[in-house]
């Protein structure tokens, strides 16, 4: 499936959830899991629902860590 994951196009297995996209995002970075936050559709997804909310085409994701610094 098509979505964007950080204002960026993605592709997606069909059922994939929130949870398997941050483990794909995060693979490609330093970031724990332990260390960011999921918002989807502009509603923030509570890490204990990670596992069990889906994704379907065309939803905009975004995968935030914080920052250090002011």
């Amino acid at each position: 499936m098509e979505l964007t994951v950080n204002g960026a196009p993605a592709e997606l297995a069909d059922d994939a959830t929130v949870a398997d996209l941050v483990a794909a995002t995060l693979a490609r970075t330093a970031a724990g899991h332990d260390r960011v936050a999921v918002a989807r559709n502009g509603d923030v997804v509570p890490r204990s629902s990670w596992a069990a909310t889906r994704l379907a085409p065309g939803d905009a994701v975004e995968v935030l860590a914080p920052t250090a610094g002011g």
